[in-house]
């Protein structure tokens, strides 16, 4: 927000990102809330007084940013609050190849010298350039999951952020492919239809209703920055993204028989069965891209998925992209004459309850709670390797703090719906009776 995070602040992020990382250049992208270009441009001008070259991409989604920053073999910035709301803004880092910056490995440095005043070092002469990389990044999404088959018909809610930038880039190269129904492509970081952010379903309802309306193959939900994407199938029903994971793990495997597929721990678990059975490697893993890449560079895998709607590919830079998880389910469908609920029925095996956010004051007490609840039941098992995973043979669930808001978040799954719906009731009313 303004007051915590203006043009004095990102000056001086850029100038402390140059020094702590050593980077002689730097590429930097911004979405198209209205802070976004200042804020992108003072952190230009930290970074040239620390002695580095800038090069400016402009209007970008996070994984266009993530694109350029492997292709120009450059570190990144990209200014952009994803799927948060109007009047929020942040920075996302990268290094050179998208590669991650973490806690560990320079984030918290990064901070400290913010905080303590940086002041500028090198020769404090680097220059600002600009590139536009829009056409390169589409045609390179499209070299790695090339559409062909049947014609689609295909809507696309940019929800006012970015893909309203990217996806025609791309959908002009598919024109003889797919017709396009845009929706919300004007790019207004006020979000006046509905919040960018398609994990919460109230935001999927317009979507949901043209793809019916339209009589369209599937429908696509892009978030803010456009590095996440959800599907709405010919019905009009929400696709969970754990489904989506397991098709793009199915056609990479065909692709790479036996190779390792990393997946979040709140993923279903059709995803680790599914990835099994085709003779991959599942790899469970933290939700939060720095441990996906990390994890996926650690075992050489070639593809990650978050039931977020985050979407990693090796081949990609280990990198996020909406657009190419997006592309892959388009080249699925194409490829057969069924519809997309038919393709993906195989990979539906478990009900799910989605996300579910509380804003809980004594997060700690809760999961505590929730251990005591459930973990001398019969045939449970606990693990912590982030928040609290209860599972049973019938059941799971993980409860885990949100990285960037208040909240503790639940996804539960079962055997059958009456069983996922007990088990959600159930962790929800330990939940709220310590809500704030």
């Amino acid at each position: 927000m303004p007051d915590q995070l203006d043009e004095e602040l990102a000056r001086a992020v850029g100038t402390a990102y140059v020094q702590v990382l050593g980077v002689q250049a730097v590429v930097v992208g911004y979405d198209m809330r209205p802070s976004s270009p200042g804020l992108a441009g003072a952190f230009a001008d930290g970074a040239t007084a620390a002695g580095a070259d800038v090069t400016m991409i402009g209007l970008a989604s996070t994984d266009q940013l993530y694109f350029a920053s492997g292709h120009l073999e450059l570190p990144g910035a990209m200014f952009t609050a994803s799927h948060n709301p109007a009047q929020y803004n942040g920075i996302k880092l990268c290094r050179a190849f998208a590669q991650p910056v973490g806690a560990e490995s320079g984030l918290l440095e990064i901070r400290d010298r913010v905080a303590e005043g940086v002041g500028t070092s090198g020769s404090g002469s680097g220059s600002i350039s600009e590139t536009d990389v829009l056409q390169a990044y589409a045609a390179h999404l499209l070299t790695l999951a090339p559409v062909r088959g049947r014609r689609l018909k295909v809507v696309v809610d940019a929800g006012n952020g970015m893909a309203g930038h990217t996806a025609p880039a791309v959908f002009e190269r598919l024109a003889d492919q797919v017709d396009l129904v845009p929706m919300y492509f004007e790019l207004d970081g006020t979000f006046p239809h509905h919040e960018a952010n398609p994990i919460e379903a109230a935001n999927l309802v317009d979507l949901q209703e043209r793809v019916l309306a339209e009589k369209a193959d599937v429908g696509l939900a892009f978030d803010g920055d456009a590095d996440r994407c959800f599907l709405v199938d010919e019905r009009g029903r929400a696709v969970s993204p754990s489904t989506l994971t397991a098709l793009i793990a199915s056609r990479e495997l065909a692709k790479e028989p036996g190779a390792t597929i990393i997946h979040n721990l709140i993923t279903s678990r059709a995803v680790p069965e599914i990835v099994e059975e085709l003779g991959g490697k599942p790899v469970r893993t933290r939700v939060g891209h720095s441990y996906i890449k990390g994890t996926m560079a650690e075992t050489g895998a070639i593809f990650g998925g978050e039931h977020s709607g985050h979407f990693y590919f090796r081949d990609f830079w280990r990198a996020d992209s909406g657009m190419l998880a997006a592309l892959h389910a388009l080249a699925a469908l194409a490829e057969t004459d069924q519809s997309l609920s038919e393709v993906l029925a195989s990979y539906e095996r478990y009900p799910l309850s989605g996300e579910i956010n509380s804003t809980v004051a004594d997060q700690q007490a809760v999961l505590t709670a929730l251990e005591e609840k459930y973990g001398d039941q019969d045939g449970v098992t606990i693990d912590h390797l982030d928040g609290l995973s209860v599972q049973h043979a019938d059941w799971a669930f993980n409860v885990r703090a949100s990285n960037t808001e208040p909240l503790l978040r639940l996804n539960v799954e079962g055997e059958d719906i009456a069983t996922m719906e007990k088990i959600r009731d159930e962790a929800l009313a330990v939940i709220r009776g310590g809500a704030a």
